[in-house]
């Protein structure tokens, strides 16, 4: 099978190689995948609209290579050695938040957007720390034993991302473990998922209310990150940054302080962030986004 064959040989080449295939293969995809094309235009839109950045034409070009980037990568994420993939980090500026959250002994949520590298960032933290995470099962079956038992190494533990999986994160937190997540994932109604209609960048975006629930039930402290690609392969950069203040009880304003801090994460290098992904779809069972609702 030719899928098997290119994933096989993407975690074989060097970091350096496989971003630049991954980089090849973005810009073809942007060319030729009428929906990848549209919704990483708009979205670039909607965010430089919003910020006050002035949209240049190469930049929808460099973002479909970062997301063909986040593909190749993926290989490597999943099979590469302990080993290899320490190598590939900066020694951590921000590590110290977290050391400081384990020092004050309650459990930490660690919240990565879809951005960078995630599953590269995923590993980071779990071969430092025990984490408990939840997944969907990719789209090609093949690929899922890769994917569980690439996910599951080093401190990892993958849970189902159904009510089940919710409990065990729970109950994680409860015992005072550690999970991940994902605060960008538009919230399945059908599959039991809840979420309010609040602004990302300026749009209103169905966004979860998962996590500050999470936050709340168990008094844990939440911390975003993610993995930003270095240059012509030469690595990764790990950010680690605290909440700017504690959760609202209120489920709307909640929502926007995840959107907030995924915004500010963003900031840090918009051209890495999954633009392709459809962020603002309205998910069925959902309701409608509610009429002038303030972009903030």
């Amino acid at each position: 099978m030719i899928a098997k064959f290119l994933f096989r040989l993407f975690a074989k080449l060097s970091l350096p190689a496989n971003h630049r295939v991954g980089s090849y293969l973005g810009w073809w995809s942007g060319l030729l995948l009428s929906r990848l094309h549209e919704n990483t235009r708009s979205n670039l839109i909607e965010y430089a609209e919003h910020t006050g950045k002035q949209l240049k034409p190469a930049d929808l070009s460099v973002a479909f290579r970062e997301q063909g980037k986040g593909l190749t990568e993926l290989a490597i994420a999943w099979t590469a050695p302990v080993e290899r993939l320490n190598e590939m980090f900066e020694p951590c500026a921000s590590w110290p938040l977290v050391e400081s959250a384990k020092a004050a002994g309650k459990p930490i949520i660690f919240v990565s957007p879809h951005l960078g590298c995630f599953d590269i960032a995923g590993r980071y933290v779990a071969n430092r720390i025990p984490i408990t995470a939840m997944y969907r099962p990719p789209k090609q079956r093949w690929l899922q034993p890769i994917m569980e038992a690439g996910r599951a190494r080093g401190g990892a533990t993958m849970v189902p991302a159904d009510g089940s999986g919710i409990r065990d994160l729970l109950r994680t937190l409860k015992q005072n473990g550690n999970i991940m997540i994902l605060p960008d994932q538009v919230p399945s109604a059908q599959k039991g998922g809840e979420g309010v209609w609040v602004p990302f960048f300026g749009k209103p975006a169905y966004t979860m209310t998962l996590l500050p629930r999470l936050a709340a039930a168990s008094g844990a402290i939440v911390l975003f990150f993610f993995a930003e690609r270095l240059p012509q392969g030469r690595g990764f950069r790990m950010h680690f940054v605290s909440m700017d203040e504690p959760y609202s009880d209120d489920k709307f304003t909640a929502a926007r302080q995840t959107n907030a801090m995924v915004e500010k994460l963003v900031s840090l290098a918009p051209e890495q962030y999954l633009w392709g992904y459809n962020r603002y779809k309205r998910p069925a069972g959902a309701p409608p986004a509610p009429d002038g609702l303030e972009a903030t």
